[in-house]
């Protein structure tokens, strides 16, 4: 991961929520139930290597390999513009909805 702030503001948002949902339903369960819906989200958005991801989805299988000739010595390979594939966009809004969901429908009751 290139940008390590972005994990730090997520994992800082992540506790606030924490918080929040803690001071609310006075529950532990329910927060640690928090803790690890964000932790899986933060896992799937901000820690991926984008550069393998943004690809078509049908070249997820196929690995992807920079020549070491074109990259030089001692440089980190920047990230790549995100790019919009509409099946990836599906994937991630169906699994991450129903996630949201069911983890809303155990904080509400």
């Amino acid at each position: 991961m290139a940008d390590d702030g972005a994990l730090r503001k997520s994992l800082v948002c992540l506790a606030v929520i924490m918080v929040i949902i803690g001071l609310y339903t006075h529950s532990l369960k329910k927060t640690l139930a928090t803790y690890i819906f964000g932790m899986f989200g933060i896992g799937g958005i901000v820690l991926p290597d984008w550069e393998f991801f943004d690809r078509p989805v049908s070249e997820w299988t196929s690995p992807l390999s920079v020549p070491q000739s074109m990259l030089p010595p001692h440089s980190t390979p920047s990230p790549s513009r995100f790019r919009f594939y509409p099946i990836r966009t599906i994937i991630y809004t169906i699994v991450y909805g129903y996630a949201f969901y069911k983890w809303w429908m155990y904080i509400s009751t």
